[in-house]
C-alpha cells in the first residue's frame, strides 16, 4: 500500500489475484474505510475477504500518533495512574461489594472480538459460570466466569488495559 491509502497498514493478498483482484481489494479498501468511519471506538484489526483477495488492516499502538490513522469519535479523559504500581482502574472497588477476580495476569476485553457486543453491561443480571470478560495472556483467550448470581453493578477495568491475578474487574451486587 501507499502512503496515501491512508492509515492501512497491511495488506494480505497474493500476487495472483490479477485484475479482478484489483477490483476487489479497491472495493474491500472502501469497505474499511467506510466500517470504520462508522465505528464509535478505535480499531485495532479488521479482516475484509471478497474471492481470493483479502484485505487486513491493523493498527500498532505507535500509530496512534500519525495523522493518518482514525482517531476514536468520542476520546475519554486518561485514566489517573494509581501510585501503587498496579494497573489503572475505571474506579476502585467498593469495600463489601462481590467482584468478578482476574484468573490470570494478562489483558482484560470485554467482548469476545473486536467489535462484537461486551458479555455484560452495567444492570446485566448474570449468573454462577456465566462469562463476563476474557483475559488474554500469551495469545491464550481465558474466559472470566461469575462465580454467583448479582446485578452489574460497575466494570472496574478499561477495555484493553493489562490487569493483574485477582484484580476485581467487575463488580456485583446481589441479585
Amino acid at each position: 500500500m501507499t502512503a496515501g491509502d491512508g492509515a492501512l497498514s497491511t495488506v494480505d493478498a497474493s500476487d495472483d489475484v490479477g485484475v479482478d483482484g484489483e477490483a476487489a481489494l479497491a472495493g474491500l479498501r472502501r469497505q474499511a474505510q467506510h466500517l470504520i468511519a462508522e465505528l464509535a471506538g478505535p480499531v485495532r484489526r479488521i479482516r475484509l475477504r471478497s474471492g481470493a483477495a483479502v484485505l487486513e488492516v491493523e493498527w500498532h499502538p505507535e500509530d496512534a500518533t500519525r495523522p493518518d490513522v482514525p482517531k476514536p469519535r468520542a476520546e475519554a479523559a486518561p485514566a489517573a495512574e494509581p501510585a501503587s504500581g498496579t494497573p489503572p482502574a475505571v474506579r476502585p472497588p467498593v469495600p463489601g461489594r462481590a467482584a468478578v477476580r482476574a484468573p490470570i495476569v494478562g489483558t482484560f476485553y470485554r467482548a469476545p472480538e473486536p467489535g462484537a457486543r461486551p458479555f455484560v453491561a452495567v444492570g446485566d443480571l448474570v449468573r454462577p459460570g456465566q462469562p463476563v470478560a476474557i483475559v488474554e495472556a500469551m495469545k491464550l483467550m481465558n474466559e472470566v466466569t461469575a462465580d454467583r448470581a448479582g446485578r452489574v453493578a460497575a466494570i472496574l477495568v478499561e477495555d484493553g488495559q493489562p490487569v493483574e491475578y485477582d484484580q476485581p474487574l467487575v463488580e456485583l451486587d446481589p441479585a
